[in-house]
């Protein structure tokens, strides 16, 4: 283990976790910056951020950080953090791909008495019985004997600028007390808001999995609980501002959930259950719901149109908003997809509009050509379906110009009153 002091440090990944991290790590230690995406590189040197997580400013903050795709210049570094993505395949099982490759990266680099520290959510674990016998049989090292791990789960909010990751209370661990003191103390030199240092690295997994578990499950209640009003003729929103007055209601709102966390993290949790012998209930029916939410706003959507004596085939609908979340131009496992994609299916014409996202990106990974310009009188049905700023700011009345005088506005979000648009989920 090196003296905190002579720490020179390497992150990879440098997506929504692993840049904001490097640059706090950066001020302070000697960092490398490693990403297999010589693209993503270059527009780091070139001191831009494209997922806007930090600005061009702050970049230059982190002078002791540099990057690179070559792992030639990994070999310097002694403390290694993986923050690379972990999703979930087509039959939502955990694709530990990405950590893999990271692992065996970890095994060619690492040398005697180093530390590798996971940031990626995984299942209790999976850093010690997936990540480190990988790096062993490819460095030839043995676990906490010439190298050791440690844990500490990302807390990122993407596209959430007052949540940090310095003011985000940080969960450390290590696979000895030494190193879980080594590692407790290195994230304390960047975390203000503290840290929280657990048992072992299996508690530290668990505690980051469950997380996001506990909050699927909670906006799956009130999704089911909207599914449930709408057939009452009940608005949802009000029913929920009406149980918020009590002072430990929970202020959880219905809507689409994707993302890299909130929609993933369960079936992680899920597929080590199932592994053990148990078949989890609760939380893969909660998943079940969140899953069905685009398909159900698109049945809501479709009703008011027959009702209006639209025509669904051949129509022109507009979806506002494609990022996962409102005011981020993060696409992973965006649950607007299924909205999309039911629409199309009843051979609907859809344009998407998101001033967030970048065109290419959508292209790549949906096969969708966002839409520039807005052209008013054009559609006959708009779903706002991402809370972005933009869409506030239009207001209403111009979001409804854009629709023709039969048009109908859907309201995923809540950003209007019950009594401005004709349905909201």
């Amino acid at each position: 283990m090196p003296a905190l002091k002579h720490a020179k440090l390497c992150i990879i990944g440098l997506g929504y976790v692993g840049l904001p991290l490097a640059v706090e790590f950066g001020k302070h230690f000697p960092t490398i910056g490693f990403d297999t995406n010589r693209n993503r590189i270059d527009e780091l040197l070139a001191g831009h951020d494209k997922t806007l997580e930090i600005n061009d400013e702050e970049l230059g903050l982190a002078t002791q950080l540099s990057y690179t795709s070559n792992k030639s210049h990994l070999h310097e570094c002694n403390v290694y953090i993986v923050t690379v993505p972990t999703p979930i395949d087509q039959h939502n099982n955990p694709d530990l791909s990405p950590l893999r490759s990271a692992s065996r990266l970890l095994g060619e680099v690492i040398t005697q008495g180093d530390v590798a520290i996971f940031e990626s959510t995984v299942y209790p674990g999976a850093t010690e019985e997936v990540c480190i016998p990988i790096i062993e049989e490819t460095s030839g090292l043995t676990f906490n004997k010439d190298f050791y791990a440690g844990y500490s789960p990302e807390r990122i909010n993407p596209g959430d600028k007052e949540h940090r990751v310095t003011n985000i209370l940080k969960i450390t661990a290590g696979s000895t007390p030494a190193i879980a003191d080594f590692v407790d103390n290195l994230y304390q030199k960047i975390i203000t808001a503290g840290t929280h240092k657990t048992s072992s690295i299996r508690v530290a997994e668990a505690a980051k999995v469950i997380e996001n578990t506990q909050r699927d499950l909670n906006i799956a209640l009130v999704n089911e609980l909207a599914l449930i009003f709408n057939q009452l003729d009940i608005d949802t929103l009000e029913v929920l501002e009406a149980a918020g007055t009590k002072w430990n209601f929970l202020p959880f709102r219905p809507g689409l959930v994707g993302g890299h966390c909130i929609s993933v993290d369960p079936y992680y949790l899920t597929h080590k259950a199932q592994e053990i012998g148990h078949h989890p209930e609760v939380i893969l029916a909660g998943r079940r719901i969140n899953d069905s939410m685009g398909p159900y706003v698109t049945d809501r959507v479709i009703k008011i149109m027959t009702r209006r004596k639209i025509h669904v085939v051949d129509s022109k609908v507009l979806v506002l908003g494609l990022a996962f979340k409102e005011n981020c131009p993060d696409l992973r496992n965006t649950r607007v997809i299924d909205i999309i994609t039911e629409f199309q299916q009843y051979h609907a014409n859809v344009d998407v509009y998101d001033p967030w996202v970048s065109k290419k990106d959508a292209k790549a990974e949906y096969g969708i050509s966002p839409v520039s310009h807005l052209v008013a009188g054009t559609y006959d049905a708009i779903i706002i379906a991402v809370g972005h700023q933009q869409f506030k700011e239009m207001g209403v009345h111009a979001i409804k110009k854009l629709g023709k005088s039969t048009s109908i506005l859907f309201d995923v979000k809540y950003i209007f009153d019950k009594d401005e648009v004709d349905g909201r989920l």
